[in-house]
């Protein structure tokens, strides 16, 4: 391609809200675009690049010529502490203190010594809303990119509107950047097919440490294999830490990992369930791998997303708010032996296979993006020609 080709390539700046959960749709997205032709700049906090450095490696994110990355600060006290910020601090932070350091990184890449084409779009976190004003400056498209559920979104629509209407008050508690371990798949391999609970409450959940030990010994008492992902954060305000005896009970029948390649785990033929925190991509991984789950929400639109799963898909059982091991127990056991648990394992494939024909040429999915891309991302350049 010649440099004046070069320079006429769409050119989107991507930017997700901080944390794991947002960047990796968001990076997905990214390389979906450049897929198309589109030249990338995709923009991290200068804390999250720094965890990715730390858990990938100084070299893993010098990109190629025409997808690059950039960092802004995120306005929070600077930190080492290799954990999920406090989301409270961190929504107050980037609405307040981001755009101007946004419309820098933009300034910058649409200066004709840059070496790259002018921006010509926007994908921005639906959190992230405060980069509409740059985008309005620019005169250059934008979309919010969401990444809940549909259902989830809906919610969030009609957020004010319940309000209003006094259906009030609405719980709020509030609110891939660890290192995975590779040794989960190997462990995996040596497993019979659909015989392992997978455990992972994702990169925002937290629990108490009372909590955390009845999963344990849920999980120990209902004497199947797991594979288990417990972040260090994982229990509120401290370390997480699992009784001794519970390690030596499961130490022939149990993995314990601080991170995982999830999207692989899961599409493992070893993986028969999936204990989950019901965050979309979670919930979302687990249907394309036609997983069943047992649904445990923490907050925003999961209780949502666990409804759906559990009730209208028919793909997973709640498990209460109240965790005790005795009902984690059964679950595990229903899910993995039970009549129920091969109902919902028969209705998750058959949910893998609606997610295979909407992802492919002639699926919706396929053609939406595609139509997003023509009639949204690129209707600027159509003006000008």
């Amino acid at each position: 391609m010649g440099y004046l080709s070069f320079l006429e390539k769409p050119h989107a700046v991507c930017i997700p809200y901080p944390a794991q959960g947002h960047i990796n749709p968001m990076l997905k997205l990214a390389k979906l675009l450049h897929h198309k032709g589109f030249h990338i700049t995709f923009v991290n906090t200068e804390y999250n690049y720094r965890r990715l450095l730390k858990s990938r490696g100084p070299d893993s994110l010098n990109g190629l010529s025409s997808f690059r990355f950039e960092t802004i600060p995120d306005g929070l006290p600077p930190t080492d502490t290799d954990a999920t910020q406090d989301i409270p601090s961190l929504c107050v932070s980037t609405k307040s203190t981001c755009l101007p350091h946004f419309k820098n990184i933009l300034s910058k890449l649409n200066n004709t010594s840059s070496n790259v084409p002018p921006v010509s779009c926007i994908i921005s976190d639906g959190v992230m809303s405060f980069t509409l004003d740059a985008a309005q400056e620019l005169g250059i498209p934008e979309v919010l990119f969401w990444t809940t559920s549909a259902c989830g979104f809906l919610a969030y629509v009609h957020y004010h509107q319940f309000i209003k209407r006094g259906f009030t008050p609405l719980k709020v508690d509030w609110i891939k950047l660890w290192k995975e371990e590779s040794g989960c798949l190997e462990w995996l391999d040596s497993k019979e097919p659909n015989s392992v609970v997978y455990v992972n409450f994702g990169s925002i959940t937290v629990m108490t440490s009372d909590q955390l030990v009845e999963f344990a010994w849920g999980l120990a008492n209902s004497n199947k294999t797991f594979l288990w992902v417990i972040r260090p954060d994982l229990v509120d305000g401290d370390t997480a830490v699992l009784p001794p005896e519970f390690v030596t009970v499961t130490k022939e029948r149990g993995l314990l990992a601080s991170w995982c390649a999830q999207e692989q785990v899961l599409s493992h033929p070893s993986i028969g369930g999936f204990l989950t925190h019901s965050g979309w991509n979670s919930t979302l991984e687990s249907i394309c791998g036609g997983v069943p789950m047992i649904c445990w929400p923490f907050f925003a639109e999961q209780q949502t997303n666990c409804k759906y799963t559990c009730n209208e898909w028919g793909i997973g059982m709640e498990i209460n708010g109240d965790v005790k091991r005795n009902e984690v127990e059964s679950l595990v056991i229903e899910l993995m032996d039970g009549d129920k648990g091969k109902a919902m394992k028969k209705k998750a494939m058959e949910w893998k296979k609606m997610a295979e024909e909407a992802v492919s040429t002639k699926g919706s999915s396929y053609q939406n993006f595609d139509k997003m891309i023509n009639q949204v991302l690129l209707s600027s350049k159509d003006q000008t020609n």
